[in-house]
């Protein structure tokens, strides 16, 4: 009797002792693998829904505001990604200007903004807009450019370019290379 409830209890023991090797060789158990510091750069830090981002500049006077209806900002990069974007622009004297896309980039560090697919840039107070596929902004400088084509309309006219700049603050604009364009004579109205 001793015998077999020796044998159980070392019985017993072997198994506990086997369970125990094997949890400690599980190879699904958890592991010490070190953090991918250019993985966890990609990560989101916030995802936000129908939300809008302010910049002020030095003075405490807004720089550029971005609105779009899915905003994702990636803090160890700076960087806000956005669908959908509606950006308003000021210039030196708080004119607005609008740009709009299908896709954009923030960087809240530079004020640099990147928007791409069907971008356009209004100015409201001048009558006319800008349209291309990419457009890049310094929201330092106050400068917009692209160098993909782009067509400026102030109706009636209508001028195409392979590269085009705007300055802000001057209201100035530059077409450069493959430049033609349409303006139809002046019409006096009788």
């Amino acid at each position: 009797m001793f015998q077999s409830a020796k044998k159980r209890i070392g019985l017993a023991a072997l198994v506990i002792a086997l369970g125990g090797l094997l949890v400690w060789l599980d190879p699904r158990g958890p592991e010490d693998r070190p953090v991918d510091e250019e993985a966890q750069a990609e990560e989101p830090g916030h995802v936000l829904e129908n939300a809008e981002i302010t910049l002020f500049g030095e003075t405490g006077h807004i720089q550029q505001s971005l609105a779009a209806p899915l905003l994702i900002y990636i803090p160890q990069s700076t960087l806000v990604e956005v669908t959908q974007p509606e950006a308003t622009l000021f210039d030196s004297d708080n004119r607005e200007w609008l740009a709009n896309a299908n896709e954009g980039v923030l960087n809240t560090a530079t004020q640099a903004l990147t928007l791409s697919g069907d971008a356009r840039l209004l100015a409201p107070t001048e009558g006319w807009q800008l349209d291309t596929e990419l457009l890049r902004y310094d929201g330092v400088a106050r400068h917009v450019w692209s160098e993909a084509p782009a067509v400026f309309q102030q109706p009636p006219q209508r001028m195409s370019a392979s590269r085009m700049d705007v300055w802000l603050d001057d209201s100035q604009v530059r077409l450069t290379d493959n430049v033609s364009g349409h303006h139809p004579p002046a019409t006096q109205n009788p």
